[in-house]
């Protein structure tokens, strides 16, 4: 048979991935009516979801204007499959259906679909975990949609430990760089990832450094003891982190990790020691997401700075934080908000980046597991000459509701470009805030 499986896809599965329709291989992709009918309340939407309202859109009339045949009879895809829009025998029930029995309607479609081809296996393809309960009672195959999706403990933590000789450990100990022959795979190893070299002769004996993949070496960190700004690594992890911070030539950072690993604080006083001490960037731009924790306090009066202010909290925590600890260069700024007027220091939300170009700049995106795979390809994309982007963020706490660990921008973009020589990626697993918050963390 040319089309051996039927999967039936939910309305969220086409605005989670607009593109989803290709990728089911050479099946059968069925779209009820019905979805048709609820992509097209949010396509005027100015957000994620109206676009992929609108690309679905799109899409579906350049196939049917392509082929030449109704999409209720079906039409061939590029990718070897068939496209079928399924529509009720009885047109009056589907133009009497209230759109609050949409779901049943959806899975009732896929229903009889089983029913009246029982030789084919037929799956129901639904990002709503109730939805695949029920229709698993009803004696339906439901499967989650997993285009794009990485579960996190399969996320690359961009550190590998190495066994080697003590004289190995000794030599990166020095400040030299350290050729691994044959002792571990190159498959295993991307390039800056941070690399911890352990004596096989004398326990505890270690070296940290970082891959070099265009000279196949792995060279000594370069972090101060002085870190960035007074504020200093307290783990190996924080201080690979802040060595792939401090390099100029790695334009683009990743920093996974539960709260109170110091994500936030070593991005930000990196960028302080860049923009204000080396004169490397002309800017520090701190940004984030506006997602509320619990119930949202409705309007906020005042200016749009002080609309922001409640949103941007957490990072003026964290500048305040580096300035009150480091009292040495309180001389040349009482604060970090005469670095605001002075323009070196930039924090606004992300709403307004669309259709920027930042050249030359330090760019923070914090809580960046709330974005979408798009909304983090339009922020990376603003990256002008010069500018090194920083995402942070922890895949375990999204506040927004069309994303989840295993599908956020931020778990993407960590997986996409840890096989590029210009980013980096570190997994951070040890809490630093305070006792309380790592026992909180651990137990709650």
């Amino acid at each position: 048979m040319t089309h051996p499986k039927i999967f039936v896809l939910d309305t969220n599965v086409l605005l989670h991935d607009p593109q989803a329709i290709f990728k089911f291989e050479e099946n059968t992709v069925v779209i009820p009516i019905y979805v048709i009918e609820e992509v097209d309340q949010f396509k005027k939407e100015l957000s994620e979801r109206g676009r992929n309202a609108r690309l679905i859109a799109r899409t579906l009339d350049e196939l049917r204007e392509q082929n030449g045949h109704s999409l209720q009879d079906g039409v061939d895809i590029a990718e070897g499959g068939r496209l079928v829009i399924a529509t009720p025998a009885d047109a009056e029930l589907w133009r009497s259906r209230d759109n609050r029995q949409m779901d049943h309607a959806i899975l009732g479609t896929a229903l009889e679909l089983r029913d009246a081809q029982p030789e084919r296996k037929v799956i129901f393809v639904t990002m709503d975990s109730n939805l695949r309960i029920r229709a698993d009672a009803l004696g339906l195959l439901a499967e989650n949609y997993e285009g794009g999706r990485l579960h996190v403990t399969e996320l690359y933590t961009g550190i590998i430990r190495v066994q080697v000789p003590k004289e190995m450990v000794d030599v990166l100990g020095k400040r030299d760089a350290v050729e691994l022959g044959e002792l571990t795979p190159k498959s295993d190893l991307y390039p800056n990832a941070g690399v911890v070299l352990e004596s096989r002769d004398q326990a505890r004996h270690t070296a940290l450094g970082r891959w070099d993949a265009v000279n196949q070496k792995v060279i000594p960190l370069r972090v101060s003891r002085e870190g960035a700004w007074g504020i200093r690594p307290r783990n190996l992890e924080q201080t690979i982190a802040l060595d792939l911070l401090l390099d100029p030539e790695i334009h683009l950072v990743t920093l996974v990790g539960k709260a109170g690993t110091g994500k936030t604080l070593l991005a930000v006083a990196a960028g302080l020691q860049h923009v204000l001490d080396d004169g490397a960037f002309a800017r520090l731009v701190v940004s984030r997401p506006i997602f509320p924790l619990g119930r949202d306090v409705g309007y906020l009066p005042g200016t749009l700075e002080e609309k922001l202010n409640p949103w941007m909290q957490p990072i003026f925590d964290n500048l305040e934080y580096i300035f009150s600890a480091n009292r040495r260069r309180m001389a040349d700024h009482r604060d970090y908000q005469e670095l605001v007027a002075s323009g070196q220091l930039q924090i606004e939300p992300l709403t307004y980046i669309r259709g920027r170009s930042l050249p030359n700049q330090f760019l923070i995106v914090d809580e960046a597991q709330n974005l979408t795979p798009h909304e983090v390809k339009t922020v990376i994309t603003r990256a002008g000459t010069g500018t090194k982007i920083i995402l942070t963020g922890d895949p375990d706490q999204i506040d927004n509701p069309y994303v989840d660990s295993q599908s956020n921008g931020l778990t993407m973009v960590a997986e996409r470009f840890r096989g590029e020589t210009i980013s980096a990626h570190v997994t951070l697993t040890k809490g630093e805030r305070s006792e309380l918050a790592e026992r909180a963390t651990q137990l709650l």
